[in-house]
């Protein structure tokens, strides 16, 4: 297995501060969006608590495979699949507990979607509206991999709702999952199987609620250097508005 990344960042056009963070961590295989909400100052500590947590978590288990764990294995997962999400959980322990220790980080909290590559497999985690894509390059199709904890998606699976009615809900930004919201929290995980030059796209909603997912594609599909798309997919965001920071992390997929 061999992967190249690229891992870009910009404020956007309309805040004056970014609250998105990101992890390159190739030595262990490991790429994480993490998008911070809070007053002030609190989002960005918040998402930057959660990617150094989880590059932590996963440098002292590298280190040492029987290492104690401060969660229990789930037995519906294997190794891998529970080391990705038990270094969410510790992720939202510490923003947790800094919140509820620091009145100025009350209420503070973060998305994050990681993939970690194995052999054969991308193990997707995440929590939150941020998203992780797959661009199927033998097909040049964008799909969708992870389902987003927003108040919105519910209200779309419950009652169906209409284009219209999507385009003009007055709730688009509240999400019902984040790390830091409770001293616990299910993490999403799925696997998958994929194929020579598949592309993996993590991104804060910052580009995926600013740029369509043909337009995403579009740039994935002309641009072969991961650096250049990454510029890219923040330059369309910011283009089409920038109305939020804007983050996204590219990743290719070889075999050997």
């Amino acid at each position: 297995m061999r992967l190249e990344s690229a891992g870009k960042t910009h404020v956007g056009m309309k805040r004056n501060h970014n609250e998105d963070n990101y992890l390159l961590l190739p030595e262990e295989s490991l790429f994480c969006v993490a998008d911070g909400m809070g007053g002030h100052s609190s989002g960005e500590i918040a998402s930057g608590i959660a990617v150094n947590e989880v590059k932590e978590f996963f440098k002292y288990t590298a280190k040492d495979r029987d290492a104690t764990w401060p969660f229990k294995m789930d037995k519906n997962r294997n190794y891998d699949e529970n080391r990705l999400s038990t270094a969410v959980k510790v992720a939202n322990s510490r923003i947790f507990e800094t919140s509820q220790a620091e009145a100025k980080y009350r209420g503070m909290g973060t998305t994050i979607v990681s993939c970690y590559f194995v052999e054969g497999a991308t193990l997707v985690g995440h929590v939150g509206d941020s998203r992780v894509y797959r661009y199927i390059a033998a097909e040049q199709k964008l799909v969708q991999v992870t389902e987003d904890h927003s108040l919105l998606n519910d209200y779309i699976k419950a009652k169906k709702l209409t284009p219209e009615e999507i385009e003009n809900f007055p709730h688009k930004n509240v999400i019902v999952r984040a790390l830091g919201m409770k001293d616990s929290v299910a993490v999403d995980v799925s696997r998958i199987e994929p194929q020579e030059d598949d592309i993996f796209l993590l991104c804060s909603d910052g580009l995926s609620g600013m740029v369509s997912d043909p337009r995403m594609a579009e740039i994935l599909a002309k641009q072969e250097d991961l650096e250049t798309a990454a510029g890219q997919l923040i330059d369309a965001a910011n283009a089409a508005g920038g109305n939020d920071n804007v983050t996204c992390i590219l990743i290719r997929w070889h075999a050997q």
